[in-house]
């Protein structure tokens, strides 16, 4: 099941993506499906007829792995790491498709990196590797943007990854997914940059899990981004990035300049 987050003009709400033909529709539902399960409230949009929206606001974090791809870590000449490296971005760096990605006065070098991005849905703690599926609510597409050479700069990477708009999420949360060999690609332009399957991430999706809840709980609609493959490289002002996951669909965002 496809759970989209949307606006026809009017107040934000959840909806399930379904076809009618060669049509596209979004049945909305009452509520939050990840606190009110999913209860349809009989009224039908065309998708093209909405604007989605990032398809979760997390409630309190997004948890990010680094150098989770081989090729990734060797292209920013860094170790493999032996473990999980972990860092956060504010849940106030989440846009939605089509939004723009705002480049920061600070940075002159801001790269995108395409992701599976893993929706939590429920309050978990301590979970074991073989129960991780029990907490998860679904995956959509992420891009960790990045000011490269903040990250350089500073002895974290808290400033790098945390501007607004530097986690764009969506188009929406798919719910049923093997996420274990998933074609993942990102675009700049007409010139795709990085092509990888998410079978080549060190650390998979259940052990990722099993980590970051042995450090923090992890709460309904936060989201955890599971790493970047090679490929990684700037963007600039009039740019439009487009990650694809496999199974999922395409998280399209433009770049511009902050006013």
């Amino acid at each position: 099941m496809r759970i989209a987050r949307f606006t026809a003009g009017e107040e934000p709400g959840f909806g399930v993506i379904e076809s009618s033909g060669s049509q596209q529709i979004i049945a909305e539902i009452v509520g939050d499906p990840l606190y009110q399960g999913v209860e349809f409230t009989g009224q039908r949009f065309e998708l093209d007829a909405v604007r989605l929206l990032a398809p979760v606001i997390p409630r309190s974090k997004v948890v990010c792995v680094g150098r989770n791809y081989v090729d990734h870590a060797a292209e920013l000449g860094n170790d493999v790491p032996d473990e999980p490296l972990l860092f956060l971005k504010p849940n106030t760096s989440v846009i939605g498709p089509g939004d723009p990605i705002v480049y920061p006065r600070q940075s002159s070098d801001v790269h995108y990196e395409g992701e599976l991005a893993v929706v939590i849905g429920r309050i978990c703690r301590d979970v074991p590797v073989d129960r991780t599926a029990d907490v998860i609510y679904g995956y959509t597409v992420g891009n960790d943007v990045t000011a490269r050479d903040l990250q350089k700069q500073d002895v974290q990477f808290t400033r790098a990854k945390g501007f607004d708009t530097f986690c764009p999420l969506g188009p929406w949360i798919e719910t049923d997914l093997d996420v274990s060999d998933l074609a993942i690609t990102t675009d700049l332009g007409d010139q795709e940059r990085q092509s990888a399957r998410t079978s080549q991430m060190i650390f998979d999706v259940p052990t990722i899990i099993a980590y970051v809840t042995s450090v923090m709980t992890l709460l309904p609609g936060d989201v955890v981004l599971t790493g970047t493959p090679a490929g990684v490289g700037p963007m600039q002002p009039g740019d439009e990035v487009a990650v694809t996951i496999e199974g999922i669909g395409t998280l399209d965002n433009k770049v511009v300049s902050r006013d």
